[in-house]
């Protein structure tokens, strides 16, 4: 009977592993998608920039008024350019240049792999040089959500942004795996992180140590707004504290009441547009004291 019993545990192991396996594989595989002419109200321009590692980041550039700075736009996980729409409206609106990319393995843009913000960070390079080139003399701002705060992070990009907003960024992968593991399986999720996260390197080409964008806030010295939902289960806000504690003044911290791990913008844009509109305004329009306060 024991006998038995170790073999059944053994072969439960085995299929964990395999399962495991076959998740990771899932995640790392690229999300590409056809995304096509931007809208026509967007009155945006497509572009194609090549990156440092040999491939390229597909986007769409809209200009905006001279002098009123630019935002670059990095979306989540397995999404796209479009998945930003919203905020290129609000943005173009109040009168910003704006480059929406799809980042390296997502929809238009080269790559095989999604590694969380890792290897997309060349995808933040090749395009914050775009836009230094395009719009010279513009104040650079940067919009990440998830795995494109991650990126941004990641990217150490030099000269680094004017002003960086980071919206329900993980603070290492570790705890990432086992959040979402925990919404699906309970505590079996505490047996089964460690096994997902030993598997990173053959799905990702990346080990947990490297996904630790909380350990690289220290290298981003911006002017930085964290924000994140507080009912957010992915990342939660207590991690979210963690971010914020990690970055460099001046800073900021706004906790969206009663969001979960969504598109904050969607969510409310109103009080999006009153919370960033300004923080961005303080810091990349001419004229203005970049004096925004910590919070």
């Amino acid at each position: 009977m024991r006998r038995a019993l170790v073999l059944s545990l053994g072969i439960g192991f085995g299929l964990a592993v395999v399962t495991l396996g076959i998740a990771s594989e899932f995640l790392s595989r690229a999300a590409k998608s056809t995304v096509g002419a931007p809208p026509p109200d967007l009155q945006a321009v497509s572009v194609t920039v090549p990156t440092a590692t040999g491939g390229t980041v597909a986007g769409w550039l809209v200009r905006g008024t001279p002098g009123m700075g630019a935002v670059l736009l990095l979306h989540g996980v397995r999404a796209d350019r479009r998945a930003m729409l919203g905020r290129a409206r609000l943005l173009q609106g109040a009168g910003y240049s704006v480059l929406l990319v799809d980042l390296p393995a997502h929809g238009e843009s080269t790559g095989t792999r999604i590694s969380f913000g890792l290897r997309e960070a060349a995808g933040v390079h090749a395009a914050m040089a775009y836009l230094r080139q395009a719009l010279p003399g513009e104040r650079i701002g940067v919009i990440g959500v998830s795995l494109g705060a991650a990126a941004l992070v990641f990217s150490r990009v030099a000269p680094a942004p004017d002003a960086v907003v980071l919206e329900s960024m993980y603070p290492t992968i570790a705890e990432a795996v086992g959040n979402r593991l925990g919404m699906r399986v309970g505590a079996a999720g505490t047996v089964l992180a460690p096994l997902l996260l030993w598997q990173l390197p053959l799905g990702l080409g990346a080990t947990a140590g490297q996904l630790r964008p909380i350990e690289d806030m220290s290298a981003l010295h911006a002017p930085v707004l964290v924000a994140s939902g507080t009912h957010d289960q992915h990342t939660t806000w207590t991690e979210s504290q963690r971010i914020f504690r990690a970055a460099n003044m001046p800073k900021q911290l706004w906790a969206v009441q009663g969001a979960a791990h969504v598109d904050l913008h969607a969510f409310n844009p109103g009080a999006y547009a009153s919370r960033v509109l300004p923080f961005l305004s303080a810091y990349l329009r001419h004229g203005t004291a970049p004096s925004t306060p910590a919070r």
